[in-house]
């Protein structure tokens, strides 16, 4: 935790996209965006116009895209976006085995931007308009999600992991073509100081303490899970998670249940609608375990959730892009902010009880464990399926 920061809570695409747009209209020297799903129609859209501004008054502009949550650009677009200058990259599209090579299951996950080195974005909202779901279709509803805009220390930690992983995969790329001195500068680049960086961009009177914490398959294997582990070990009177897809490994489940069972009010806002088989069966059996622990669940089913954030004793909160199951706490990039502030961690705890209260469903420990003997069936065939997927990768969870 570092002190000295500003940052705003940012809920659903209806605050988060004209900050972004605003963010990168004013930009006067380096735009970096990083996002799983870009989809080029309303809000993408209003977004791409905005980087092609951006690039075209010549701002150094990098998009960096998941090659499975976008797995093609459409063609007008490609084309603009490189006309105007836009360095673009799909990270790890699917080979000719696809989903099979279990390589292929390390995704970019992280939803991070940084303007001028000046403000960064961070959360779970895709590029990508509130009220289309690339799983569930067009919604009445906008998704409920959050990001963070923050100024201050960590803007440099956010452009920092951003430029290493743009300047390892376009060196990676180089060595494969057998461009070795081309791959050498763009390795040494990576260590040049930010364009235009504003060194005293935040005021001394902004006291937010706050840090970013990143998940990786290198240095930060278990970085954001031990964060949430720690704060629930230390929790005295509440944990509220709303998390979309909520799976926890036997470590952050045991963390959970003893919390419950010492007196710490425990909730837990998941995802209730039917995605596909595994995101809803796979969860339940340990569901049911934190439910006959005490812990309380509400289903937020009438709307679409995809919020990853946290609060615990009304001053620890973190908003990110990670969800509590294995593929974003073993497998996926992510990247989480955590702060420490009463009044940051108070807004976001009223936006989560009012979901609670309007829109979630309370699931009650004795219906939950007599539910039909075929949706049970069902549930632990998924968990074994997902305990011998994760037994492919060489993880235990």
């Amino acid at each position: 935790m570092r002190h000295g920061h500003s940052v705003m809570l940012l809920e659903g695409g209806q605050a988060f996209f004209p900050a972004l747009i605003a963010a990168i209209d004013a930009s006067m020297s380096e735009v970096r965006l990083e996002t799983y799903i870009f989809q080029f129609h309303e809000a993408g859209e209003r977004v791409a116009m905005a980087l092609e501004r951006a690039a075209q008054r010549g701002v150094r502009v990098y998009l960096m895209m998941d090659g499975i949550g976008t797995p093609t650009l459409p063609a007008p677009w490609a084309q603009r976006l490189t006309e105007a200058g836009v360095m673009w990259h799909r990270f790890s599209p699917l080979g000719a085995l696809g989903l099979l090579a279990p390589g292929t299951w390390r995704r970019l996950h992280r939803k991070l931007c940084v303007v001028d080195a000046r403000i960064a974005f961070c959360g779970g909202i895709n590029i990508l308009d509130d009220l289309q779901d690339h799983v569930l279709g067009r919604q009445t509803w906008p998704r409920f999600d959050f990001a963070v805009q923050v100024q201050g220390p960590l803007v440099a930690d956010v452009r920092a992991t951003m430029v290493q992983f743009w300047t390892r995969l376009q060196a990676t790329r180089q060595f494969e073509r057998m461009q070795w001195r081309g791959a050498q500068q763009t390795l040494r680049a990576s260590h040049d100081a930010p364009p235009s960086v504003v060194a005293d961009a935040v005021a001394a009177t902004l006291g937010i303490h706050a840090s970013l914490l990143l998940r990786d398959n290198v240095r930060n294997r278990n970085t954001i899970e031990r964060a949430y582990r720690r704060a629930i070990a230390g929790a005295r009177e509440e944990v509220l998670i709303a998390n979309a897809y909520c799976i926890p490994g036997g470590k952050l489940r045991r963390a959970l249940v003893h919390a419950a069972r010492r007196g710490v009010r425990v909730r837990l806002l998941l995802q209730g609608q039917y995605e596909s088989f595994m995101q809803f069966h796979a969860a339940r059996p340990v569901l049911g375990a934190l439910l006959a622990a005490g812990v309380e669940i509400h289903e937020y089913r009438d709307r679409a959730l995809h919020a990853k954030v946290a609060v615990v004793d009304g001053h620890w909160a973190t908003v990110g892009s990670s969800n509590l199951d294995p593929l974003s706490l073993l497998l996926a990039r992510e990247a989480n902010v955590v702060l420490e502030d009463r009044v940051f961690a108070d807004l976001l705890r009223t936006r989560l009880n009012a979901a609670i209260a309007d829109h979630g469903v309370a699931l009650d420990a004795a219906s939950y464990a007599a539910r039909p003997l075929r949706q049970r069936f069902l549930d632990r065939l998924a968990f074994g399926i997902m305990r011998a997927l994760l037994f492919l990768t060489g993880r235990r969870y």
